[in-house]
């Protein structure tokens, strides 16, 4: 696994809803080998674990990588209290990432809640080849929507309480995209419920399907075991690490 760690700054930070913080930071070394589906691992200041966020969007040229995350404990909340000129204690690119496909003609790109910053890269490698459905619970948690259109994705909006978009759980829309055919791939992160679900509509449309997990993490590179997950391979249940096996992970590998 190839990956850096030093100390970056930040070169922009925005708010984009109530405790959900956009963070661009200036590391051409990680821009650099970065890719769709993976995080990095942020040591936030005077404390000891680090946080693992992911990759919501890569400037190579630029050499800049922003991160979308939302604050819920103190950790998050000491990185979202960081502003413009400070630097970060960053370490990645971690992780397996997603598995992009040149050839496909149309795949389809579900993001749930905080699940959707990592389908932004995703949603900029295949361009109008790409459906994105975006789930939130309601209007005010909303994001990325005009990121995703200014893709040339298809956009496809849902919410919970039908305050924004359709009213709807995102796998309606996946059901009837898969139902038109012609769809090769599916990739989405979100809640395990969610993944669940998408995964089992995947399979019975007989369409590759990759999902990304979220685990708590120790190290972040497949060390102290923290994010151990049930897997399946070659017919055999195994046991595999989050952080350095996936997050990414075809779904038919992953014991739901």
């Amino acid at each position: 696994m190839k990956y850096k760690k030093s100390l970056y700054p930040i070169v922009k930070k925005e708010i984009l809803r109530k405790n959900i913080f956009s963070i661009e930071i200036l590391c051409p070394d990680i821009a650099s080998i970065a890719k769709a589906g993976q995080f990095v691992h942020i040591l936030p200041d005077n404390m000891t674990l680090r946080r693992p966020i992911s990759i919501c969007d890569i400037d190579k040229e630029n050499g800049i990588i922003t991160i979308v995350f939302e604050v819920k404990q103190e950790g998050t909340q000491r990185i979202a209290n960081k502003n413009k000129g400070e630097t970060l204690d960053v370490l990645g690119p971690l992780g397996h990432g997603f598995t992009l496909l040149p050839d496909a003609k149309k795949v389809v790109l579900i993001g749930g809640g905080i699940g959707n910053p990592p389908m932004l890269p995703l949603a900029k490698y295949y361009s109008n080849k790409a459906t994105v459905i975006s789930g939130f619970r309601n209007a005010e948690c909303v994001i990325l929507q005009n990121e995703f259109k200014n893709t040339g994705a298809e956009s496809i909006l849902c919410t919970d309480d039908g305050t924004a978009g359709r009213k709807t759980l995102v796998t309606e829309p996946l059901k009837e995209l898969l139902a038109n055919g012609n769809i090769d791939a599916v990739y989405a992160c979100g809640p395990i419920p969610m993944l669940k679900f998408v995964a089992a509509i995947a399979d019975e449309a007989d369409v590759y399907c990759e999902v990304s997990l979220e685990e708590r993490m120790g190290c972040g590179i497949g060390a102290c075991l923290v994010c151990a997950c049930k897997l399946k391979k070659e017919g055999k249940d195994v046991m595999g690490h989050v952080c350095k096996n996936g997050p990414v992970f075809s779904s038919k590998e992953v014991q739901w």
